[in-house]
């Protein structure tokens, strides 16, 4: 055999000895899964919010999020507000008046703060005083605010609905952090946060399946609206606008043809 033909295997062999060597472990390294393809009713130039599907949502995050997780930009009144979960008058007073954590006020007379019920002109209180106590909270890891993270992910709505369902046993080889679980939508595979969705766990009473997949999809809905409130208005007012182009531009077109017709080209 050649000198040429044994050095030309030789390449060979070594250039896919050294694609394998960065491909397999990519993902081992930290590549991240695409998100799961979820539709989302918001979707698309006409797409709009279910209202029932963002109460739920509302209703999986106050039972289960809120525990760990802030929304410091949204107030109680906003779940009222049009083109949202839009919860009567009525309601939003009620789940003010019931969330799980009261809102601290004050200072009263003798100059100390207090705790009381929340109100609809209030911002969701948060559930630990500052960073520090949330980071002792959960073995260090901070729980981020979830008003805008929404918007805040690549593929926020996706993303967020494929964390939550990703849970699952590490591949084999793989050794977890103390208190890590294995998710490979997080980046490295390997994230603080336990499981947190179980079936059954928030009841539904407008027969909707109680399972990890559509509390998942309700909650990323939430989520989503929290951090683009005024997304339907934004996309009339997209529309309305495109209308009016259309007709600025046949307008333009005509009288052009009409001011120019007798000059000679």
């Amino acid at each position: 055999m050649s000198q040429i033909k044994i050095a030309t295997l030789g390449l060979a062999a070594a250039v896919a000895v050294s694609s394998a060597l960065v491909a397999a472990p990519a993902f081992a390294a930290g590549e991240v899964k695409p998100p799961k393809s979820v539709h989302f009713s918001f979707e698309g130039p006409f797409g709009t919010y279910d209202r029932g599907q963002l109460q739920r949502g509302y209703k999986v995050y106050e039972q289960v999020c809120a525990a760990c997780h802030s929304m410091d930009l949204v107030a109680f009144r906003n779940l009222g507000d049009p083109g949202g979960p839009e919860f009567s008058p009525a309601e939003v007073r009620v789940l003010a008046a019931e969330f799980p954590r009261e809102v601290v006020d004050g200072p009263d007379d003798l100059g100390d703060m207090f705790e009381r019920p929340g109100k609809p002109s209030d911002y969701f209180p948060p559930p630990f005083p500052n960073q520090a106590a949330a980071r002792a909270s959960n073995s260090g890891a901070y729980p981020p605010d979830f008003s805008v993270i929404a918007k805040a992910r690549p593929n926020g709505p996706a993303y967020i609905y494929s964390l939550l369902v990703g849970y699952e046993d590490p591949p084999a080889g793989m050794e977890l952090r103390d208190g890590a679980y294995y998710n490979s939508y997080f980046p490295g595979g390997q994230i603080a946060m336990a499981p947190p969705l179980f079936d059954e766990m928030v009841e539904y009473t407008d027969g909707t399946p109680m399972t990890v997949e559509q509390y998942s999809k309700d909650l990323s809905a939430f989520l989503m609206w929290t951090a683009e409130p005024k997304l339907e208005e934004r996309k009339r007012i997209g529309f309305q606008v495109m209308v009016f182009l259309v007709v600025l531009a046949g307008l333009l077109y005509f009288t052009k043809k009409k001011l120019w017709r007798d000059v000679d080209h």
